[in-house]
């Protein structure tokens, strides 16, 4: 009945889209966003891949003040977050771990050698952002290691639209915010910077928070070849009640720091077209055990990683072929971990040929990586789109996707857990089917994916009272179904915009013969996101969010946020309200979230 149910969709979507007119399809064109997820530039249109763009007017009506609230509206994505602001969070996407997802700014990649824990310490604040494309499934063979799962890479803005943006933000748990971006630009050269900050005494016992985020961006000789130069500097020091080992230890601590300075250019030049750069990325964390006596138990992890990265992209009448190569050296200084390096150079080549009048594009990939404590892996993709029509494409794509122990897997060691130095990387192959329909300002697509897993890393012990130990041992099989669905129309003479998502995930987890194993499959089973915005008229709109999440063996639950705006020229009023409907529930670690709360805020911008 399920098959028939999805056939009657895909050929009702099929007719739908033959319908399309020449007028639309225009107007599709001109609205197109350009994913640079690649070597390769695409409108979204032309991808054959699953991927999804936040722009910058979505994050503006969404209602929420940081990404790991931001990507929580995602369906497929899966932000484990302990407390409120994104203070910690983990990325998980279609069921990986937070090892298994790669963040990147503006393509410059920033997976953690200590552990993907760290990844959202990277985030930016929204107000400079663009856009956040997440690509979803296999994409080894495009971005290289940690891409296991999927990739989300935040695109930063070159210049304000205003000249500054003042805000200010409080609220419940005595939250405290304010930030400030102050922007020039012209024909030749813009300038960006912002800075803020965020803290609370905490909705519980020792979860209070100080946040600080700085970011500056400098775009020069824009008239002839654009110069880009970024930084950014987060420091976060936060109560972490139950954040790690069991969850009734309560007076753990944590502070975090986390630095990038990265100077990129886009070169072009005839067919050619070159984009070099140049990166530093500093990662800093220091955790006690017991947040008033530092001397019972203390972490302090240190990791530089330092790289230089070449794409390259050539259009001829064969179609367009993407070279790239990527160095870098990572590095850790840990009271823990000791003092480690690897030097990793990875060579990638592909090329998207075009048949069929267009219709038709095949683009067959490789990724070589070579690390200098693993050796030498190829990692191979394919993908294959058909236009049937301006409006209508299917896609399909395989992927052969890896990862490599983290410093941790291979090296940590405490009373309970101990590394594996002979670990071997983790593995997998995935395929993926699916369609995406557009007309207009409406969208449609759907996915269905497997991945065949092996190589996991598990942490066991062979009895009760040893030590667990990291091992290669799982083997999983992950299915599941994707859908989007948004369209905007207009209503009262205003725009109105509508968004659903969901995805269903099944884990086929391989039974091993042993007693004492910590490894638990806990993804999003069920995972549906509906967020609304609806404007009244020019002034005044509301925002509101449901998210249903449901994980094996445990019970659904439900979050409902709402957000009111309120606009008189340059001055925005912002209310809004979070688990309206006091939902119990965690996410991560049995960490109970916080029941009702809300901020109010005050922005301006002139």
């Amino acid at each position: 009945m399920k098959k028939y149910a999805f056939l009657c969709f895909f050929f009702f979507v099929a007719f739908l889209s033959a319908q399309q007119t020449k007028d639309s399809i225009a107007t599709n064109r001109l609205n197109e966003v350009i994913v640079a997820s690649g070597r390769i530039d695409l409108p979204l249109r032309e991808n054959s891949r699953s991927i999804q763009v936040i722009t910058a007017e979505n994050i503006r009506q969404s209602g929420v003040t940081n990404v790991a609230d931001l990507l929580q509206q995602v369906a497929g994505v899966d932000v484990r977050r302990r407390g409120v602001e994104g203070t910690q969070a983990d990325l998980y996407i279609r069921g990986g771990s937070f090892d298994q997802t790669l963040l990147l700014i503006d393509g410059i990649k920033l997976e953690d050698a200590q552990t993907g824990h760290h990844t959202l310490n990277f985030a930016l604040p929204l107000e400079v952002i663009e856009r956040i494309e997440i690509l979803k499934g296999p994409a080894a063979r495009v971005f290289g290691q940690n891409a296991f799962t999927g990739a989300i890479n935040i695109v930063t803005k070159s210049a304000l639209s205003t000249k500054a943006v003042l805000a200010a933000r409080v609220g419940s748990f005595e939250q405290r915010n304010g930030e400030a971006t102050f922007g020039t630009s012209n024909e030749n050269t813009s300038l960006l910077a912002h800075y803020s900050v965020k803290s609370s005494d905490g909705y519980r016992f020792n979860t209070d928070f100080t946040n600080h985020n700085v970011f500056l961006k400098g775009q020069f000789n824009r008239a002839t070849t654009p110069i880009d130069v970024i930084a950014s500097f987060s420091d976060r020091k936060f109560g972490a009640n139950g954040f790690y080992a069991l969850p009734s230890y309560a007076d753990q601590y944590e502070e975090t720091q986390a630095s990038l300075v990265a100077l990129s250019t886009r070169i072009q030049k005839d067919k050619w077209v070159f984009k070099p750069r140049l990166y530093w990325r500093h990662g800093q964390d220091m955790y006690l055990f017991l947040r008033n006596n530092p001397s019972f138990y203390r972490n302090l992890h240190i990791t530089h990683k330092v790289g230089a990265s070449l794409d390259a992209s050539y259009y001829s009448e064969l179609g367009t072929t993407g070279l790239g190569i990527d160095l870098a050296r990572v590095s850790i200084d840990s009271n823990n971990l000791g003092e480690r390096e690897r030097f990793v150079t990875t060579l990638f080549a592909e090329h998207r040929f075009q048949l069929l009048d267009t219709k038709l594009d095949i683009t067959p990939g490789i990724a070589v990586s070579h690390y200098t404590d693993f050796g030498t892996q190829f990692f191979p993709g394919l993908d294959i789109g058909y236009a049937v029509n301006p409006t209508f494409r299917l896609y399909g794509n395989v992927g052969y996707t890896y990862r490599i122990p983290t410093f941790t897997d291979l090296y940590y060691s405490d009373s309970t857990t101990v590394g594996n130095e002979n670990l071997n990387a983790e593995e997998a192959i995935t395929e993926e089917v699916g369609f995406r329909w557009t007309k207009n300002k409406s969208q449609i697509s759907m996915a269905v994916f497997n991945r065949s897993a092996e190589n996991l890393i598990d942490y066991i012990r062979p009895i009760a009272e040893g030590r667990f130990e990291a091992t290669n041992i799982r083997k999983v099989n992950t299915q599941g179904i994707e859908l989007e669905v948004k369209t905007q129309f207009i209503s009262g003479n205003q725009p109105q915009l509508f968004t659903l998502g969901y995805t269903y995930l099944n884990d086929d987890v391989e039974q091993i013969n042993v007693d004492f194993s910590r490894y638990s499959i806990n993804s999003l089973r069920h995972h549906l996101t509906f967020n609304q915005v609806a404007n009244f008229n020019k002034n005044l709109s509301l925002t509101w969010n449901y998210k249903l999440g449901q994980r094996p063996q445990r019970d659904a639950y439900h979050v409902f946020d709402a957000s009111l705006r309120y606009m008189i020229r340059a001055v925005e009023l912002n209310l809004s309200f979070f688990n309206i409907f006091d939902e119990v529930y965690s996410e991560s670690n049995l960490v109970p979230l916080p029941l009702s709360n809300g901020t109010l805020g005050l922005r301006f911008a002139f």
